[in-house]
């Protein structure tokens, strides 16, 4: 992965974390990473476990940066959440999944879309 696309990555953690604290939330843990992958934020709304994925993209030209997070992203998520729980001794606790897609065009405030219980 080249710098640009990490500094962008963690431009959109950054602006979906302000976001996500001003909506309330807690946030547990960023970058949480295991072998079988990483989830981006992981935070509480209200009683709510939430694992969030951020996807930060320049334009729409590969589609809307949602889109980025396919069926096996959905499953790896879902793997290190279950461990994130196990080793944290989380049981009988509610717990989602979310989606934060930031669009940065040039010259443009960013746009930030929260798509809640995605999957």
């Amino acid at each position: 992965m080249t710098k640009s696309r990490i500094n962008l990555g963690n431009r959109g953690e950054d602006l979906a974390t302000v976001y996500l604290e001003e909506k309330g939330f807690q946030i547990v843990v960023r970058n949480y990473r295991q072998k079988s992958g990483e989830v981006d934020i992981i935070a509480t709304d209200k009683k709510t476990l939430v694992f969030i994925e951020v996807k930060t993209r320049t334009s729409l030209l590969f589609g809307q940066p949602f889109e980025a997070v396919t069926a096996n992203k959905q499953a790896q998520l879902s793997r290190i959440a279950l461990d994130y729980m196990t080793r944290n001794k989380i049981k009988n606790q509610a717990a989602r999944f979310d989606v934060i897609s930031i669009l940065i065009e040039k010259n443009k405030k960013p746009k930030i879309e929260h798509l809640q219980n995605c999957f």
